[in-house]
């Protein structure tokens, strides 16, 4: 599971310093607002410069009714999109536990996908806060439901607001880590938003923060909601239905996660589910998501209904992608 840094030795330097007295407490603190200003500058400028000077990377809020807050989420634009036309969209959770602000490490996700010569909007939204740090992208009860906000809440939002493809075959969900975990959980959940799920080095059931146990909800119902592996047994006739691009890969040397991956990939090979799952060299690591990153979104762009320009976005949706090419695919690389 990925994990933010701390910096323990410059907090307690600040510290120190605000006890030197009333002047040097304000000049010290109008340091630290000038320095997490810029800090949270650089994230952006960092994921927009260079190469990618043509792309608009913003943060946006939208106040949640399922979580009673202000939740923000990162917007990546792609090249061309001020000259007009409808984009797909790649929504993106990162792993967990996390901080209130790893939505906005989104770098090299858009990297990736200008190396595929990927046309999508990227968003990436919240999915932790100060208190609340490893939600795990479940629905936990009033003020703390994640999975609404994201499945709901943010797409609602971002059709509204951006010119996307505004239906199932327009929206991907992708993660990494316990982010792998809330887009198969949340993408099955609501195959009416999402034709598109990718789980990379993700789990299938939800687990405390350091990925070794199995979390008990408190009821037998409870568990089985939040279990990939219990939602098998309907999956073919759901996604008959509603076609779907379900992918799952995993390093062969993620010692925690990879016994699930294996697991889920025969389960859903017995129910003769469509699905495409992959064991890579590596482990839990973003040396694997890095090297692999534009393979995977470049399948997963494959698979929804491409950009369309100009004059030609009157109408959003295009000649609908052949979902059903994911045969049922051994977990060899």
């Amino acid at each position: 599971m990925t994990r933010t840094p701390r910096r323990p030795g410059a907090l307690a330097r600040d510290r120190e310093a605000i006890s030197r007295g009333r002047a040097g407490r304000a000049a010290v603190l109008a340091a630290i607002v000038v320095a997490a200003a810029l800090a949270a500058a650089a994230t952006l400028v960092r994921d927009a410069r260079g190469r990618e000077a043509d792309l608009a990377i913003r943060e946006r809020t939208l106040r949640s009714h399922a979580l009673g807050m202000t939740l923000r989420f990162a917007v990546s634009l792609p090249p061309g999109y001020d000259g007009g036309g409808r984009y797909p969209v790649i929504y993106f959770l990162h792993g967990l536990p996390a901080s209130a602000s790893a939505f906005r490490d989104i770098g090299f996700v858009r990297r990736a996908l200008e190396q595929v010569g990927g046309r999508a909007i990227v968003v990436a939204p919240q999915a932790a806060r100060d208190g609340d740090s490893d939600p795990e992208y479940i629905d936990w009860g009033e003020g703390r439901n994640w999975e609404t906000a994201i499945a709901r809440e943010i797409p609602a939002y971002v059709d509204r607001h951006f010119r996307t493809i505004p239906n199932r075959r327009g929206r991907a969900l992708v993660g990494i880590s316990a982010g792998g975990y809330g887009a198969m959980l949340i993408g099955l959940h609501h195959l009416d938003t999402f034709s598109v799920i990718e789980s990379w080095s993700g789990y299938h059931r939800p687990t405390d923060p350091d990925g070794t146990s199995v979390l008990d909800l408190g009821s037998p119902a409870a568990n089985a909601r939040a279990s990939a592996h219990a939602l098998v047994g309907t999956l073919r006739r759901s996604a008959a239905r509603r076609p779907l691009l379900l992918g799952f890969y995993v390093g062969r040397r993620d010692s925690r996660f990879r016994r699930d991956n294996v697991l889920l990939d025969a389960e859903l090979r017995a129910a003769r589910v469509p699905h495409m799952f992959r064991l890579y060299g590596g482990g839990h690591d973003q040396a694997l998501w890095s090297a692999r990153a534009g393979e995977w979104l470049g399948r997963a762009l494959a698979a929804l209904a491409p950009a369309v320009d100009g004059a030609a976005a009157t109408t959003p949706a295009s000649t609908p992608p052949d979902l059903s090419r994911p045969a049922l695919l051994p977990g060899r690389p």
